[in-house]
């Protein structure tokens, strides 16, 4: 192999990486497609509630890092906890199965088979997730981490390679929608299970290939438990282990306490979102009392908290492809697509295509603007994704905004609205993933991870908030309208309800409150979505302001 050669190459450990997440994100993209159209119309759960359900899962998902990430550092290593997360991922898919399986005959059983999936997917998840991500950055030597951004931008490819796979064939199989618009909830079992099976196939593809091809540059195995840890993994002068004080972890044990009830009670969130938002604070602080910590490493690790607070409102507006835009695409879009009407769980397919379309010309892109000295930092690339996603959302706004109660929104729109999100998404993500990797001290890189993945877990459940007061759509107006009641009338409060049509409107999941963010009541599509305009796009506006400030605390790193 030549020099040049050597130079230019990804570690053959990157494939594999890029293969068992591939299956990964198969099983949990696919999953995602059919999730809250299956509470919805087999559970017989409101749209609402989905949502609220739905952004508890997602956030939860990204809670568990955290643990993960805690479990392999110290105990159990990148190895193994892959395949305890694939294992129990697996079998949380498999618990879907059976929730889809017995929804018609014993409801309640259902719902619970439901809770309980979600619960070992959240786990597995936990397990899986920073710990793929941490061997990626350990593939390779001190001198290449510069390539962390091109070889993240590759592995995220496999990311959506598997999203694209899981939001073809899930929904493909489990959201079957007849010529007259009646949807088989008899089929959803089938999505679920062939997600079940791709988990599986990614763990065994791991377990056979980890060995010969994910070794460290010295050609050690990669990821094994910590103890076997040696000197030379580390840069010079790091200390090897943290160094936490028994008053400091007592003092993040009050502080997960109390800024979870100030969550819960001060700013009416759910146990659920209490629970993650005081996670991510809480984990945050406590890395930053370890005594070991270098004034360079504080620096770096102060800016991964500032990028990782910035990704929350990225994710807010990008997770509503699980909910809200996928309540629009099933109420209120011509969904013909080239003669073909799409099923409403499919459009969100658009962003594992354009995914799969736009990574290697990006990664292709940095390097080029590497080796020309005029790359941006990582930060400002990140800022550029807030930006592109704002604009995603004023498009659609402006799209809507003339809909009214009947009009059906084209799918073109809908699918520039996925084109620019993934343009912004690989602006993001997996600059972020980078990020992390290439700030990190070793001691701390799955638990920083987590902490990544914390404000992913942030974001998901403002998605989740924010998916909850989405204005009514399409067929419900037409419904509320044969009961006799002016539902954009009681939206715009120029018609008041009487106590009995407010009933009525909730039995039939159309309403039962006004939905309202900030203190500003939601009455319209237009309205909605210019919140996330208005979110992200201050968002993008702040970080860009902030680049030369965190450029200083990166000391050197780009």
């Amino acid at each position: 192999m030549t020099s040049a050669t050597a130079n230019t190459a990804h570690p053959k450990g990157l494939w594999v990486l890029f293969g068992t997440e591939m299956w990964e994100r198969f099983n949990f993209y696919g999953m995602r497609t059919l999730l809250t159209l299956f509470i919805v119309h087999a559970l017989m759960i409101s749209e609402e509630q989905s949502s609220i359900i739905y952004g508890g899962f997602l956030g939860l998902c990204y809670l568990t890092p955290m643990l993960g990430g805690f479990i392999s550092d110290r105990f159990l290593g990148n190895r193994n906890c892959i395949m305890i997360g694939g294992l129990l991922m697996a079998i949380g898919q498999f618990l879907l199965f059976a929730s889809a399986s017995t929804f018609d005959t014993n409801l309640d059983l259902a719902k619970t088979l439901l809770y309980g999936a979600l619960g070992v997917l959240i786990f597995g998840n936990g397990f899986f997730k920073p710990n793929i991500s941490s061997m990626v950055t350990n593939l390779y030597p001190k001198e290449e981490k510069s390539k962390l951004d091109t070889a993240f931008t590759i592995f995220y490819m496999g990311i959506n390679v598997g999203a694209f796979l899981g939001q073809a064939i899930c929904p493909y199989l489990g959201d079957v929608v007849a010529v007259d618009g009646t949807r088989d909830v008899f089929a959803f079992k089938w999505g679920f299970f062939a997600a079940g099976v791709a988990m599986l196939i990614g763990t065994l593809t791991f377990y056979l290939l980890k060995d010969k091809y994910v070794v460290t540059p010295e050609g050690r195995p990669l990821g094994g438990l910590p103890k076997n840890n040696i000197a030379s993994d580390y840069e010079e002068g790091e200390s090897q282990k943290a160094i936490f004080s028994n008053q400091s972890l007592m003092l993040s044990v009050l502080a997960f306490i109390g800024l979870g009830l100030v969550f819960y009670h001060v700013v009416g969130q759910n146990m659920v979102y209490s629970a993650i938002y005081a996670s991510g604070l809480t984990l945050a602080g406590l890395i930053l009392t370890d005594t070991s910590l270098s004034k360079i490493e504080m620096d770096r690790i102060l800016v991964i908290y500032v990028v990782s607070f910035f990704v929350i409102f990225f994710w807010a507006a990008f997770e509503q492809a699980g909910s809200s835009l996928t309540f629009i695409a099933n109420n209120q879009t011509d969904r013909n697509f080239l003669g073909w009407n799409m099923p409403p769980s499919m459009v969100q397919i658009f962003n594992g295509i354009f995914v799969v379309m736009l990574a290697i010309p990006f990664s292709i892109l940095w390097d080029k603007l590497r080796a020309a000295g005029k790359e941006p930092i990582s930060p400002v690339k990140q800022a550029i994704g807030l930006a592109t996603i704002a604009l995603a959302y004023f498009i659609i706004a402006n799209n809507v905004k003339d809909l009214g109660n009947t009009g059906l929104l084209g799918i073109k729109w809908l699918i520039l609205l996925y084109l620019l999100q993934t343009v912004g998404e690989l602006c993001l993500s997996p600059i972020g993933l980078s990020l992390v990797g290439k700030l990190a001290p070793k001691r701390f890189t799955s638990l920083l991870y987590g902490v990544f993945f914390l404000s992913n877990a942030s974001g998901y459940a403002l998605a989740g908030t924010l998916g909850s007061i989405l204005p009514a759509t399409g067929d419900k107006f037409k419904t509320a309208s044969d009961m006799g009641i002016d539902l954009q009338g009681v939206l715009d409060k120029t018609v008041k309800p009487t106590a009995e049509q407010l009933k009525m409107l909730a039995d039939k999941n159309i309403m039962d409150h006004y939905p309202s963010f900030a203190g500003f009541q939601i009455t319209n599509l237009y309205e909605f979505f210019m919140v996330f305009v208005i979110l992200c796009g201050i968002a993008a506006v702040l970080l860009f302001a902030l680049t030369p400030k965190l450029k200083k605390m990166m000391h050197g790193v780009n």
